[in-house]
């Protein structure tokens, strides 16, 4: 083997591990899923046995094995995960490497650890085999992970020496001993505990202050940044920088992704975020993917300038939002200003307010927007039918008024589950096709061919919505008005109808 060309080596590892550096295009329709949203997932344990054992063989064996170990670095928020973030930082060959990194907490126990064993104790947690040890061990290391500020030497010291860093998550985990804990405390006590309380919140403000000081600090090459589960008062602490600090490392962004996942007054707490919004987006001219998303159950009813402040990114390829109550002129007026650019549109879970129709928006995201690839518009709707339905419930149902069974993966970014003894996250709900070549013009939102989905059973296949001519093509694309839309609410089959009406697609023969 040693007479072997390193090319032909890289060929064989790519079969062992696959290339490192390839990813989903971000104007895809699946980059959300798969390179933002998702969890990263765990090499099979042969895999990463066969990428060890190569790199023992010799040292140049060793060189050639590098990416295909550490082009993408996950850490766990705990003693073991900074001690072996620390180790990689610390090897100038090994860190120049890495290109993605996954920084993953769990809850934080901010009050009450100590009475783990005393619950136990009193109440019957047999069946559900929880050791109060366990958890009392993480509660005091992640005290004195904080205390001793261990988080931020070490993240300090990992930007600094990840020269190629291009994009970093923030991602919350649940182990399976939290997550039946949790359910412990909820069944029994409901969403409080007299004993135990653990929140998200205090994490999240803890790796956005840590995370934040450290790119500033190392002045980190890093364009992409992504977190499926942010509290908004986690970004209030990067507003204590001075804005040209901020405004620097925005400079360089070319991809952001955000979807906050706390329902309480979030209007209000996005209105407070709004002078970061501006200091980050007016920097970040070279923008070419944008999300900002809230949960399904509690839509915003900011403008959407209160966020976006008019900006217009010349080189912009796709955009999303999730969970807004817009009026159509709003949607049309961003859409518009990047027109010349644009290729692919989220938007999830946008409901339009009285005297707004869809049809207005949809017709003219066909008529205008000429380079648009795709558009995703599940579960659309309109904002009066919601508050009469849905209002004030903790749960929005997948499949909206109007029936049929949404045949897509569910995009409610919930926690990801790991092995608590394992450095590396569970494989992700949300794993789509390799090729990511195949997901660019998905029916789906993550690419039927990738996830083997196919048309919903409930669209009858002789639904009446050729715009094409027929099957052997046609100039007689229907108009706006005759999308049937109501003003009430849009079904499963209608929305994926749409969605290949906007891009000039017949729903009937494409």
């Amino acid at each position: 083997m040693e007479a072997l060309s390193n090319e032909l080596l890289r060929d064989i590892l790519d079969q062992v591990e696959g290339d490192p550096d390839r990813t989903v295009p971000i104007d895809r329709r699946a980059y959300l899923s798969v390179e933002s949203f998702a969890a990263p997932t765990a090499p099979a344990p042969a895999q990463a046995q066969d990428i060890a054992h190569f790199r023992l063989v010799c040292r140049r064996f060793g060189d050639l094995g590098i990416p295909y170990q550490f082009t993408r670095v996950t850490t766990r928020f705990s003693k073991a995960g900074f001690t072996r973030l620390e180790r990689i930082a610390s090897r100038p060959a090994i860190a120049r490497h890495v290109k993605k990194f996954s920084y993953m907490l769990p809850c934080f126990y901010v009050q009450g650890w100590e009475s783990v064993k005393e619950m136990f104790d009193l109440l019957d947690t047999g069946p559900l085999s929880l050791d109060a040890g366990h958890f009392i061990r993480k509660a005091r290391d992640q005290e004195e992970i904080v205390n001793s500020m261990r988080d931020v030497a070490v993240l300090k010291h990992a930007a600094s020496a990840f020269t190629s860093l291009q994009h970093v998550q923030i991602l919350r985990l649940q182990d399976e001993a939290d997550r039946l804990l949790w359910e412990y405390i909820r069944e029994d006590w409901g969403m409080s505990s007299p004993f135990v309380e653990l929140k998200w919140m205090p994490a999240c403000l803890q790796a956005t202050k840590a995370l934040g000081e450290a790119l500033l600090k190392a002045e980190s090459p890093c364009s992409r940044f992504s977190g499926p589960m942010m509290n908004p008062q986690s970004l209030l602490v990067l507003q204590e920088n001075p804005p040209h600090l901020i405004s620097d490392l925005a400079s360089r962004l070319t991809c952001l992704e955000l979807h906050f996942d706390e329902g309480v007054d979030l209007d209000s707490r996005m209105r407070g975020l709004a002078p970061l919004f501006k200091t980050v987006f007016v920097a970040a001219t070279g923008m070419l993917a944008v999300h900002v998303g809230f949960p399904s159950r509690a839509p915003v009813s900011l403008k959407l300038d209160a966020i976006f402040h008019h900006v217009r990114w010349e080189r912009l390829r796709a955009f999303g939002i999730q969970a807004w109550r817009l009026d159509a002129d709003e949607v049309i007026a961003l859409a518009r200003r990047h027109r010349k650019s644009l290729r692919g549109l989220r938007l999830r879970d946008v409901l339009l307010k009285d005297g707004s129709r869809w049809k207005t928006v949809l017709g003219m995201l066909r008529d205008e927007m000429e380079l648009l690839d795709w558009v995703s518009l599940r579960r659309i709707g309109y904002a009066r039918t919601f508050d009469e339905q849905f209002a004030g419930t903790m749960e929005v149902p997948p499949d909206p008024p109007g029936g049929g069974s949404d045949s897509d993966v569910d995009d409610g970014f919930p926690t990801h589950l790991s092995n608590d003894d394992v450095d590396e996250a569970g494989a992700s709900d949300d794993d789509d096709s390799d090729d990511a070549s195949r997901a660019s013009s998905a029916n789906d939102d993550h690419g039927p061919e990738a996830n083997e989905l196919a048309m919903d059973p409930d669209t009858p296949s002789s639904a009446p919505w050729c715009s094409c001519g027929g099957a052997r093509g046609g100039q007689n694309a229907a108009t706006a008005d005759e999308l049937g839309d109501n003003g009430q609410w849009v079904g499963v089959p209608q929305r994926k109808m749409w969605e290949k009406w906007v891009v000039g697609r017949c729903a009937e023969h494409s």
